[in-house]
């Protein structure tokens, strides 16, 4: 039985005799399908010193392996990140796709210098924005740009229990205006709930001391979705533990951390607020992280890019017929290039035909000159079996004949001495 996707209001007898019904209200249903049809995309960015568990927390949000394709084996992820790294993923869940990437950061305070350690950051996350404005500009504009653009980025403070470090406070300045900042107390389980709270309370005050903005959460719709976003903002920065291995408790499966005087559960708010930073990132305010970043952050980037453009510290812009003439030439430079690659493929692939054949026909008349030689082997000894055969029936033959001519002697031997009686 197919269900009606309709909202209640909608659904409206559609017989002969109601032809008045327009059907406009299956409008959202129309942008469902084409959304889940084309999928959705996010990048989320993970920054923080090394050693803080940025890999384990994103394993444990998305409930898969993000780097088992790009490092598989035993050991994966061994190695700390030298450089900005993105990975990407295709996730699923019901129907939908997410074209998931993630960027890894290198780690910060490991180095006895650290200064302008975020400038990697910063030109990987302008550079997103400069593809995407670089695709949109284009005269001729794909159908769908692809979106590489930093959509929100955790960052990982370290359970010191003694306020912001000064690299966390000159990071976040420099990337609050570039990118959806969320602060995360790394390893919560380090601390007891009262150093938690206190470290939470002085880590807000030292952002709004330093005018930092994090990312807001918006106005509810209702008094609902309100409260809700009230509740999640009172638990920001988000104290977190992430795990990936599963303990039996009793009658249920829980992912947690283990030790001798207790259990720490990842996905219980009384110990951490890992489940709600998965429900806020992912179920409630992913659409608006990404839209967010579109609509304040490029635009931003876009708008100083213009600017820059309009008072001449830019290249200057060429004409759109100019600029359609060297997309035309790249295009058809492009299409050469595929066109003698995939000749030089296709060669390659009759070179290693023909030698595939080559080394058949070798074997062919290798094995059919063996099967000749044992032929001609069996033939051998079958003549010369046959040639035995016949001496011995002759041998044979005159022994017989002899011994016949013996019994007729014998025979007539006998008739005459019977006759002389």
């Amino acid at each position: 039985m197919k269900k009606d996707l309709r909202p209640d209001s909608a659904k409206i007898k559609t017989d002969s005799a109601s032809n008045n019904y327009v059907g406009f209200a299956n409008l959202p249903n129309q942008l469902y399908r084409k959304a889940v049809k084309d999928g959705f995309e996010f990048t989320l960015m993970v920054v923080g010193e090394s050693g803080l568990g940025k890999s384990t927390l994103t394993n444990s949000l998305f409930l898969t392996d993000i780097y088992g394709a790009e490092y598989p084996g035993p050991s994966q992820r061994i190695k700390k990140t030298s450089k900005v790294e993105q990975t990407r993923i295709t996730v699923k869940e019901s129907g939908v796709q997410l074209n998931l990437s993630v960027v890894d950061t290198p780690g910060f305070g490991d180095e006895v210098n650290n200064d302008k350690c975020w400038d990697p950051i910063i030109e990987f996350i302008e550079s997103q924005f400069e593809l995407y404005l670089n695709a949109e500009s284009r005269v001729e504009r794909p159908c769908k740009i692809q979106d590489t653009r930093v959509h929100c980025c955790l960052y990982f403070i370290a359970p010191s229990g003694h306020g912001l470090k000064p690299l966390d406070i000159e990071f976040m300045r420099r990337l609050h205006d570039k990118v959806n900042i969320i602060p995360l107390i790394a390893k919560a389980d380090t601390l007891t709930p009262d150093e938690c709270h206190e470290f939470k309370r002085e880590i807000l005050r030292e952002i709004e001391l330093h005018k930092i903005n994090i990312y807001k959460f918006p106005d509810g719709a209702d008094d609902e979705e309100a409260r809700a976003n009230k509740r999640i903002r009172e638990r920001i920065p988000f104290a977190i533990i992430g795990s990936n291995h599963v303990l039996q408790l009793n009658d249920r499966r829980v992912r947690a951390r283990q030790y001798p005087w207790g259990i720490c559960e990842i996905e219980n708010e009384e110990h951490c607020d890992f489940k709600v930073l998965r429900d806020m990132l992912i179920r409630t305010h992913m659409q608006d992280l990404v839209d967010l970043t579109a609509m304040v952050h490029y635009e931003n980037f876009r708008a100083t890019k213009l600017s820059q453009l309009m008072s001449g510290n830019a290249k200057s812009t060429t004409s759109p017929l100019h600029q359609l003439d060297v997309e035309r030439r790249e295009h058809k430079n492009k299409m050469k290039r595929m066109e003698a690659e995939m000749e030089q493929v296709f060669e390659l692939k009759v070179k290693e035909k023909i030698s595939r054949l080559n080394d058949s026909e070798i074997e062919l008349q290798r094995r059919h000159e063996q099967q000749k030689k044992k032929l001609e082997a069996e033939f051998a000894e079958i003549d010369l079996r046959r040639r035995d055969f016949e001496k011995e029936k002759a041998e044979f033959e005159y022994v017989y004949r002899e011994f016949q001519d013996k019994i007729q002697t014998s025979d007539k031997k006998k008739k005459k001495n019977a006759s002389l009686f």
